[in-house]
C-alpha cells in the first residue's frame, strides 16, 4: 500500500484518499470542522490547512515585519492547502503541526470565535464541542474583539425534534450536506453572506424527515440541539457503552450514553460501522433508549381470574417453576422473541427441550414498520435471525399458537419478551390459560406489552441496556452489545432467570456465566467477527 509522511509518520492510503481521510483511518485527527467521513468535501472552514514540503512547493507573497528595520518587508510563506481536499500521493511530505500550519489553525479558530457567544455553561454541546477542544489545542488566547458581536436568531424551531441557535453556528454546512446526500431531503440551506450567514429551512417546510436527529449529531458545535436531550444532562457526567439498536433488523451500532450515578440512559448515538450503519441512525432508532425506562416491569405479577397482584421477583420465579413443573411432557409451548438476544433465546429453547420435552416453538416480535433504502429495515426486530437460529427446526408464527391451544395439545406457555404482532383478542387464548397454577402462561419481560397483558405469571428480567448479548441482523451479521446500567432490585438477564427457574425444577445445564452460554450455543449461529464484537467503551 502506498504511503505518505504526516509530521514524520508514515501513513498508508488507498486510491482516492485525501490527506485527512487517510490520517483519520489511522486514528490521527487533523483539526477540522466541516469535514465528515460520510459527507462530501466542502473545504469551507479552513481549519485543516496543512503544509506540503514535497514536490513543487507553492509560496505566497506577504509583508513581514522586520524588527531591526521597524518596517514591513516583502517576503513569502508556504501556501497551505486544506487536508480534506488534498489528494494523498506517494512519498508526499505533509505537516499539520508545522509553525505555519499551527498559526493558520490559531487564526482560523480566532476568526470563528469572533462573534460566537460565550454561553458554554448553558450550551448542550459543552464538553464535546470542537470549538472548546480546538481552543485548548490551537489557540489558548483571550478574545481580542472589543466591539459588539453580530447577533442572530436564537431558539429557532426547525421542526418536531431540532432547535437552531444561529449565533453559535460556524456555517460548516454539515447539516445541509447530510440532508442532501444521506437523508435525500434537501430541506436546509444557507442564506445571507459573511458574518450574517445562517442556516434556514425551505419555505413552507419543516425539518421532519426520519433522520433529523443526525443533523444535530453531525453539528460540531452547539448550533443544532435535540429537543429530547436539550438541558437534560451534561456529557461529562455520562459514560458510554457499546450497544446495538433494537429498532429494526439493520442492527445499527450505538453508543449508550448513561449516567452511572442514577443508572439511567439519556441518549443513543451512532457508533461508526461502515459495514452496517456507516455513521448514522434514524430518529426512531435513536429514541429507542426510552424503552429502557418507560413501561418497565420491575416486579413480578400474578393474575388469578381478573385480579393482578404484584409480587417480588423471587416469588414470581417460584410461581413460574410451580406452574410449569406440573405440566405433562410435550405440552409446553415456547415463544421465543425477535426482540431478545440470541443468548436469552438459546437458553429458553434448550430448557424447553431438555426440561419440558417441548416440540412446539413460536416466534414473537414487533409487527413490521416503514422501511426505506437508507437504514430502516421493514422488520422492526433486531434479532429475528438469531432467535430462529437457536430453535430446533425454526419457529412457527405466533398466530398458530391459538389453534394449538384450542386443540388441547398445549396446556402451558412460556414466552420471552413483551411484543407480539397480534392484537388483544388474538392473544385471548393465552390470557385464558388460567391463574398461577398448572397450565399458566409465564412471560419473562423487561417492559409491558401485549404478551405481558396476556400472561398469568410475569417474571421481570433485565433490559437490553442492563445486560450483554448478541443480535443477528438482517444480513446475518452477529453483533455484540454490552451492559450499560445495572437493573433495579437484583433483576437478572432472561437467560440467567431461566436457569434459576430450571434449578428449582432440577435442571442444571452448567450455565453460570455469559461466556458459558456463548460457548454452548450452536455452531450454526453466526459468530461475531472481530469488528462486530463489542469494543471497549
Amino acid at each position: 500500500m502506498p504511503t505518505f509522511k504526516l509530521d514524520g509518520q508514515e501513513i498508508p492510503f488507498e486510491p482516492g484518499d485525501t490527506i485527512i481521510r487517510a490520517a483519520w483511518r489511522q486514528g490521527i485527527e487533523i483539526p477540522h470542522y466541516c469535514w465528515h467521513p460520510g459527507l462530501s468535501v466542502a473545504a469551507n472552514c479552513r481549519m485543516c490547512l496543512v503544509e506540503v514540503r514535497s514536490g513543487r512547493v507553492m509560496a505566497l507573497p506577504i509583508l513581514k515585519w522586520d524588527e531591526k528595520k521597524k518596517e514591513y518587508l516583502p517576503s513569502t510563506k508556504p501556501k497551505l492547502q486544506p487536508a480534506c481536499q488534498l489528494a494523498a500521493q506517494e512519498d508526499m511530505e505533509v505537516f499539520a503541526a508545522s509553525e505555519q500550519a499551527l498559526k493558520a489553525q490559531e487564526t482560523t479558530q480566532e476568526f470563528l470565535l469572533l462573534n460566537h457567544p460565550v454561553d458554554c455553561p448553558i450550551c448542550d454541546q459543552a464538553g464535546e464541542c470542537k470549538l472548546q477542544d480546538y481552543w485548548l489545542t490551537s489557540q489558548k488566547k483571550l478574545k481580542r474583539k472589543r466591539t459588539e458581536p453580530v447577533h442572530k436568531p436564537k431558539g429557532v424551531v426547525f421542526g418536531p425534534t431540532i432547535v437552531y441557535d444561529a449565533e453559535r453556528c460556524i456555517m460548516c454546512t454539515r447539516c445541509i450536506r447530510f440532508c442532501d446526500e444521506v437523508a435525500k431531503d434537501p430541506v436546509l440551506d444557507m442564506r445571507e453572506r459573511g458574518n450574517t450567514n445562517e442556516i434556514t429551512v425551505s419555505p413552507g417546510r419543516e425539518l421532519d424527515n426520519d433522520y433529523t436527529l443526525m443533523t444535530e449529531h453531525v453539528c460540531p458545535v452547539g448550533a443544532l440541539t435535540s429537543k429530547d436531550f436539550r438541558f437534560k444532562a451534561r456529557v461529562w457526567f455520562l459514560k458510554s457503552s457499546p450497544g446495538v439498536c433494537t429498532g429494526c433488523a439493520t442492527g445499527c451500532n450505538t453508543w449508550v450514553d448513561h449516567d452511572p450515578r442514577y443508572q439511567r440512559v439519556y441518549r443513543l448515538r451512532p457508533r461508526d460501522n461502515e459495514d452496517v450503519n456507516k455513521f448514522w441512525m434514524c430518529d426512531d432508532g435513536m429514541m429507542t433508549y426510552k424503552r429502557f425506562h418507560e413501561d418497565r416491569v420491575v416486579a413480578g405479577r400474578l393474575r388469578d381470574g381478573g385480579r393482578v397482584s404484584e409480587v417480588s421477583r423471587v416469588d414470581a420465579i417460584d410461581a413460574a417453576a410451580a406452574a410449569l413443573g406440573g405440566v405433562p411432557k410435550g405440552q409446553v409451548a415456547v415463544v421465543v422473541s425477535a426482540q431478545h438476544s440470541s443468548e436469552d433465546n438459546y437458553v429458553l429453547a434448550r430448557m424447553a427441550r431438555e426440561l419440558f420435552g417441548a416440540e412446539r416453538f413460536y416466534l414473537a416480535g414487533k409487527p413490521a414498520w416503514r422501511g426505506d433504502d437508507i437504514l430502516r429495515n421493514a422488520d422492526a426486530n433486531p434479532n429475528r435471525a438469531g432467535a430462529l437460529a437457536v430453535t430446533p427446526g425454526g419457529a412457527d408464527a405466533l398466530s398458530k399458537l391459538a389453534a394449538d391451544l384450542d386443540s388441547g395439545e398445549v396446556t402451558a406457555v412460556i414466552s420471552l419478551g413483551a411484543f407480539a404482532d397480534l392484537n388483544e383478542s388474538e392473544l385471548a387464548p393465552l390470557a385464558n390459560l388460567g391463574g398461577a397454577g398448572a397450565g399458566a402462561h409465564v412471560n419473562l419481560t423487561s417492559e409491558a406489552g401485549p404478551l405481558t397483558s396476556a400472561a398469568s405469571i410475569v417474571v421481570p428480567v433485565a433490559s437490553v441496556a442492563e445486560s450483554s448479548g448478541t443480535f443477528v441482523n438482517a444480513k446475518g451479521l452477529a453483533q455484540q452489545f454490552k451492559k450499560a446500567v445495572t437493573a433495579p432490585g437484583g433483576i437478572q438477564p432472561a437467560w440467567a432467570t431461566l436457569v434459576e427457574i430450571g434449578h428449582l425444577l432440577g435442571w442444571n445445564p452448567g450455565l453460570a456465566l455469559l461466556g458459558d452460554v456463548r460457548s454452548a450455543m450452536p455452531k450454526a449461529l453466526p459468530a461475531p467477527s472481530e469488528e462486530a464484537a463489542a469494543p471497549p467503551a
